[in-house]
């Protein structure tokens, strides 16, 4: 039996935090959750607001945990527990992500906007590793404690990390950024995502994006999207620290430019013309803002020396995330099947029509409809009733047969919906699965898309409890 090298022993941990140990100890890993702890991993007991991670200390160490972060001492630990005290468990993590940091070699990554993140993170892990070790987190953990977090975990043998940004106020990623220090900073697309919190509107948002590239390396490259908004703003701020600016897009001028996009049934074959000229490749991945986001990998692997051809390989065998368009062929209690477009995790205006254009790109089997079902896209403020309303003409230009609608926000689509689109709207996701399974029907292909606190996984999990799954035949 083998064990994993110590990633953070007692003297380590203690000197990057400050913190008192109350013996040695040795750890493989770091967790914030004891539900699926690591045995030999550092418990961080977290304090937020409607828990205390001190309170399931005990558990973790019942599960193996090697020691605990700590800024309390939690009741019942046996006397011998190996505790690491900090002042505050938060920021402790914080100084062991950023210890983490300015002890490794790796290059680093950084990637902010607002789609496309978790996604671009997961092809450039794929499209890096043909070249070397390469690290990022296993979930979407780009906020104040995520990214510390994935800082705090990366192997001391990595040669790459990738490393996801996310905010929905100013000033957010500049902090971020500030730990991560990328070699490479990509901006992948812009939209009006949290635009309730920007009094200014896009221009705040674009602003605040732009803050990924105060914290590059001296000489580092920034990688920008000449799709996004303000695209050339971007590039002036770049222009403060980055040694040097990669783009890509659909425009003349890309230094990374999709020329071509072909759907295929299990992704999409790709054209281009890079720095070294064209280039075709194929992306396990469906849809054309998937494309463009690979491009932008594939900038951003360039700039730290993979060449194009050993980055597109990885991103051939990519496939969808859950609630990030994955497949799946449900069968029918009467018979037949539908295809599921799980899109559920998030929704912004942009993500949900690259996710209409996703249902256009796929053909459904004879008989069968383009269903989209979609719940309210949340923190849009004032813009709310306009930008939900404006989905109306995307869907009437897909192909879609019928909409369904939940959410108060999503009533004004249902309003401005031709009628022979408009299928049930309901106050909650809970009320409108009834709904939706009463109507589907053989070959259907089902879209559902929505913001996460619109719950639209509750949708997904009601057709995905349908009496038998079969491995996806989707078309498209």
């Amino acid at each position: 039996m083998t064990t994993s090298a110590p990633l953070w022993d007692s003297t380590a941990a203690a000197a990057a935090t400050g913190g008192r140990n109350s013996r040695p100890w040795s750890a493989t890993a770091v967790s914030i959750d004891s539900r699926n702890l690591e045995p030999g991993a550092l418990f961080v007991a977290l304090e937020g607001p409607s828990f205390d991670g001190h309170d399931f200390v005990g558990a973790a160490f019942e599960r193996g945990a090697a020691a605990a972060l700590v800024h309390r001492t939690p009741d019942g630990l046996a006397p011998e527990a190996p505790l690491l005290t900090v002042p505050d468990s938060l920021k402790g993590l914080r100084a062991l992500g950023e210890a983490g940091r300015k002890r490794t070699t790796a290059d680093c990554l950084g990637i902010t906007g607002s789609v496309g993140k978790t996604s671009s993170k997961e092809m450039l892990r794929a499209a890096l590793a043909g070249a070397g070790k390469t690290y990022a987190s296993s979930a979407s953990h780009n906020n104040h404690w995520g990214v510390p977090l994935s800082l705090a975990r990366m192997p001391l043998d990595a040669r790459f990390g990738v490393f996801e940004m996310g905010m929905n106020h100013a000033g957010e990623i500049r902090d971020l950024v500030s730990i991560v220090r990328p070699k490479v900073a990509l901006i992948t697309q812009i939209a009006p995502a949290h635009i309730a919190f920007f009094p200014d509107g896009m221009d705040g948002i674009v602003s605040a994006k732009a803050e990924i590239f105060e914290g590059l390396e001296s000489g580092g490259t920034a990688v920008i999207n000449k799709d996004a908004p303000r695209a050339e703003f971007l590039a002036e701020r770049a222009r403060a620290t980055a040694g040097r600016i990669l783009t890509f897009g659909t425009a003349e001028n890309c230094d990374f430019r999709l020329t071509g996009f072909e759907p295929l049934q299990d992704g999409s074959l790709v054209s281009a013309t890079t720095p070294q000229g064209p280039f075709r490749f194929k992306l396990g991945l469906p849809g054309k803002h998937m494309a463009l986001n690979a491009l932008g990998v594939l900038a951003t692997a360039s700039a730290v020396d993979v060449p194009v051809e050993t980055a597109a390989k990885g991103l051939a065998e990519l496939s969808a995330l859950k609630g990030r368009g994955a497949r799946q062929e449900i069968a029918l209690p009467e018979g037949g099947s539908i295809v599921l477009i799980d899109e559920g995790y998030n929704a912004n205006p942009v993500s949900v029509r690259a996710a209409i254009a996703l249902l256009k790109d796929c053909r459904p089997k004879p008989g069968g409809r383009r269903v989209a079902v979609l719940g309210d896209m949340l923190e849009l403020g004032a813009y709310s009733n306009e930008m939900h309303a404006g989905l109306a003409e995307d869907l009437a230009a897909s192909g879609a047969d019928l909409v369904f609608t939940c959410g108060p926000e999503m009533a004004a689509l249902q309003a401005a919906l031709p009628s022979a689109l408009r299928g049930p709207h309901r106050a909650t996701s809970e009320e409108l699965a009834p709904a939706l399974l009463d109507a589907l029907e053989p070959n259907d292909v089902v879209l559902v898309k929505g913001s996460l606190g619109s719950r639209m996984a509750r949708i997904v999990d009601a057709l995905l409890a349908l009496p038998r799954t079969v491995p996806s035949q989707a078309t498209g």
